[in-house]
């Protein structure tokens, strides 16, 4: 029985992407890996070129994904496993950002992610199977200032894959949402870093940005780790829908969840003071 896999990755390039496509590639899989910079993807990966396809692709772009997705099953067959990966992240408390820099966040985050999904399900629904992974992130359950864009993106994932996971489950499509904490990727350093552009003087936002790219280098998350936790569940008849990954991300959503309840159990009689008499 051939167990080879094959692996349509975006944003793998680099950080958790390129960590999760060496995975794959190591254990003998197939990928397809996307990014707008296959050059670098390439120079990190070329000893498997036999079972790699590169793609330069804008995720943004329905077009160019619909073609991707087509050359990918052209080239090896099927498509097995999905990794929505690539992402954008922009610091700007709510006030100071553009509507063309907000929306670029969820252009990336949210609409470009429903592009692969869209445009992929066809495959999988006729093939009765496929394993399709939605990285969101610890931010997707809780915020903090400066990061409102990019939580409501996260949130967004979660919501959407929430949705989808019952829709596709009679076609024996699997979905998992991963929520990783800080991982010692360049997603907190200051050259990768987008900064809201008309920045307001009482929110401080140097001062959010000097700390949020004060962490970097110092993510308690091991990429490599990472991907290999996700070549292990994606081998599991029944894998988990939601799966906080690092302690950071575990610790705080289970702190958010019972903030929660308390602040329900608070206001309980309000809450159900609406409903209708019987």
């Amino acid at each position: 029985m051939n167990t080879q896999k094959v692996w349509f990755i975006t944003g793998a390039s680099k950080g958790m992407g390129l960590e999760i496509t060496k995975a794959a590639l190591a254990n003998g899989d197939k990928v397809v890996a996307t990014s707008r910079n296959t050059d670098t993807l390439i120079e990190k990966i070329e000893e498997y070129e036999g079972n790699l396809l590169p793609i330069k692709l804008d995720i943004t772009n329905e077009k160019e994904v619909k073609n991707a997705i087509s050359k990918s099953i052209d080239e090896f067959g099927h498509i097995d496993v999905v990794v929505n990966n690539a992402g954008y992240n922009l610091l700007g408390n709510i006030e100071e950002l553009s509507d063309a820099e907000f929306r670029k966040t969820m252009d990336v985050n949210v609409f470009a992610m429903t592009h692969i999904i869209r445009n992929v399900l066809p495959h999988l629904r006729n093939q009765k199977s496929g394993h399709i992974i939605n990285i969101a992130s610890m931010m997707g359950y809780m915020s903090y200032p400066a990061n409102g864009s990019y939580s409501a993106s996260k949130y967004a994932v979660i919501g959407l894959s929430e949705a989808l996971a019952q829709e596709v489950a009679p076609f024996g499509i699997k979905i998992t949402i991963l929520a990783p904490g800080t991982f010692r990727t360049n997603f907190m350093n200051e050259d990768s870093l987008n900064v809201a552009k008309n920045k307001i003087d009482a929110y401080n936002l140097d001062k959010q940005v000097a700390q949020f790219t004060g962490f970097h280098g110092k993510q308690l998350g091991n990429p490599e780790k990472l991907a290999a936790v996700v070549r292990k569940f994606i081998e599991m008849p029944n894998p988990p829908l939601h799966l906080p990954l690092g302690s950071d991300s575990y610790n705080a959503i289970l702190q958010v969840r019972k903030n929660e309840k308390e602040e329900m159990e608070q206001w309980k009689a309000l809450s159900l003071s609406t409903d209708f008499k019987q």
